[in-house]
């Protein structure tokens, strides 16, 4: 007997949580995203290449914002609500979503986080509006998990000036970023400090990473820093440490957590659809066990992906989230994430590994969802220190 369908991802109404002003907010952003960004996606995912057009865009929406009030509109988002925008974000495309989270989670967060407030207010303003566009320089060629021990970028101090030296990889928005946060060890000291160079600055390349089958259309480059000059009022004033770096990532982990949850969002929901319409042996296959069992299984990942993120949210706002809570929570939602597009590519058959039918996309950006901001193995280590008192790490 057929009855009325529940279409809806968020299957126990976590997004009822959110405020009306929120909920209306959000929903704004929402039909924005799908009529300005949305038919710009799948084409520049399949050609690997960026819709600039993407930032007038967000800089409309104010969304650069959200996180530093007083560089936005001055109206402070909760950390619930930041959240259920990033699931908007990464159901209209997860790339999208990624060079967008580059720019405002790790550039911007680390000017913020680490910048005294004269560099504050020297990057920030045109940053929120998108007229500045940042990256993060962290990993290296030969330096992923490791790198907080096997740095190998280098930086000397002369005078007013830091020499820069080395290379970094897998730099999101690295081939058309205006600065970059390169994050360096001090030759005297030993210690991991932050700096923002500026893409004019001699010395400075960048080249773009190709033949990639995940987040095709963000720009991930090959950086070079062959003695990079920067003054010393572009170092980041607050960073004495990798463990200050490591205070930024864990927030950022946090809301890779979120993207996660997209991504298993829309690869379910794209399922369902499908489910519900195809026609196989006189009948939509929605009405085979089998096929509702991919579904339920689904389902069942996002629900509790929303209710683990939720109360994050609610930790963070209460300023008791800590980075063993990121960490399970990225740990956790990218592994279920993993099972959703693998069960939900599995439903489409054939049709599954064409960009037509966009499950294909999902399929394959959550491979880099799930990979980076600490890999599963690295997070699941901090976790079990948190919980043991023991380091596993070698």
């Amino acid at each position: 007997m057929a009855t009325t369908a529940n279409t809806d991802s968020d299957f126990f109404g976590f997004e009822e949580l959110l405020t009306d002003e929120e909920r209306s907010e959000l929903a704004g952003i929402r039909e924005a995203l799908q009529r300005e960004i949305k038919p710009l996606a799948n084409e520049a995912w399949e050609r690997a290449e960026f819709p600039f057009e993407t930032f007038e865009t967000f800089a409309e929406l104010g969304i650069a914002g959200f996180e530093f009030p007083e560089y936005g509109d001055g109206v402070a988002r909760r950390p619930l609500f930041n959240g259920f925008l990033s699931v908007e974000m990464n159901k209209v495309d997860p790339s999208l979503a990624v060079a967008s989270g580059v720019h405002t989670g790790l550039a911007m967060g680390s000017i913020y986080g680490g910048g005294d407030q004269h560099q504050r207010d020297r990057w920030m303003p045109d940053m929120v509006t998108w007229n500045k566009i940042g990256a993060f320089g962290l990993t290296e060629p030969e330096g992923g998990s490791d790198v907080a021990e096997g740095m190998r970028t280098t930086a000397r101090r002369e005078g007013d000036e830091w020499v820069l030296h080395g290379s970094k990889r897998w730099i999101g928005n690295g081939t058309f970023a205006d600065l970059v946060v390169i994050w360096a060890r001090d030759e005297f000291d030993g210690n991991v400090k932050g700096f923002v160079v500026e893409k004019d600055m001699p010395g400075f390349r960048a080249s773009k990473i190709e033949g990639k089958i995940a987040l095709r259309s963000v720009q991930n480059a090959d950086l070079w820093l062959d003695h990079v000059r920067v003054p010393e009022e572009n170092r980041l004033q607050h960073i004495e440490n990798f463990r200050d770096t490591a205070k930024v990532l864990a927030r950022t982990r946090g809301n890779v957590a979120w993207q996660a949850l997209g991504v298993a969002a829309r690869a379910y929901e794209l399922a369902r659809e499908y489910a519900v319409t195809r026609e196989q042996f006189g009948k939509t296959i929605g009405g085979f066990q089998l096929v509702q069992d991919l579904l339920v299984k689904m389902l069942g990942n996002i629900t509790a992906m929303f209710g683990m993120l939720t109360r994050l949210a609610q930790k963070t706002a209460e300023g008791t989230a800590g980075p063993d809570h990121a960490a399970l929570a990225k740990s956790f939602t990218t592994t279920r994430m993993r099972e959703c597009v693998a069960w939900a590519r599995e439903l489409f058959g054939g049709n599954g590994i064409v960009l037509d039918y966009e499950v294909a996309k999902f399929f394959a950006d959550a491979e880099a969802v799930y990979s980076f901001e600490g890999s599963r193995e690295m997070n699941t280590l901090i976790v079990g220190k948190s919980i043991t008192g023991q380091s596993a790490f070698t």
